[in-house]
């Protein structure tokens, strides 16, 4: 088997939605396996320097246009959030949770947030929508909200953006294949060529 890509993503990123959407296909399509890897991009803009794209004087009114465009060009609904950027703690924890116990279920549930918060502008930073969201794959509402108090998903999450920061990564959606690295969702074609054919 060759060896998984490692995908990590904010909650907050909408390249990292529309990648979201796109990467398992990609990847079955040339027989790899995905590990999916929620991030904090405000921890990762504390060590960068870095700020929300949509907040750059020029780059962000591009980016406006680019958002939704993009979602269009890959097929993909999307409404800008009426609040945005959000914290990504809710829902990141909530994924490590669930993918202790089920990573199948945890990638439908990422995909879900993402849907819920680009698509439905609904704001997963809350807990409570957070919750509400996972109930709609049979998770229960209590067992998720206790989860994000739990300080050991809290602590799970912790290391798991520490980790990345340590790897290097510093955007959404980052790519890491047999040990080469792609940041953004435009880079799925150089992907897609470097799995079906190795490096380049």
């Amino acid at each position: 088997m060759a060896n998984p890509i490692d995908f990590y993503f904010d909650y907050s990123s909408p390249y990292g939605y529309i990648a979201a959407m796109k990467i398992d296909a990609l990847a079955a399509k040339h027989g790899r396996s995905v590990n999916w890897k929620p991030i904090l991009l405000g921890a990762v803009f504390k060590m960068t320097g870095a700020k929300p794209l949509t907040s750059l004087p020029l780059k962000g009114n591009y980016a406006l246009i680019d958002i939704p465009r993009s979602a269009r060009f890959h097929g993909l609904a999307y409404k800008h959030p009426s609040k945005f950027p959000i914290a990504g703690q809710a829902p990141s924890r909530a994924f490590y949770w669930v993918n202790a116990r089920d990573p199948v279920l945890a990638r439908q549930l990422a995909r879900t947030l993402y849907q819920a918060f680009f698509v439905d502008d609904r704001d997963i930073s809350s807990p409570e929508v957070t919750a509400d969201v996972a109930t709609t794959l049979g998770l229960k509402r209590d067992d998720v909200l206790a989860a994000l108090n739990d300080p050991a998903v809290k602590e799970m999450l912790k290391n798991e953006v520490d980790a990345a920061i340590a790897r290097g990564v510093f955007g959404s959606p980052y790519f890491v294949i047999d040990g080469e690295v792609f940041w953004g969702v435009d880079r799925f074609e150089q992907i897609e060529r470097w799995l079906a054919s190795g490096p380049f």
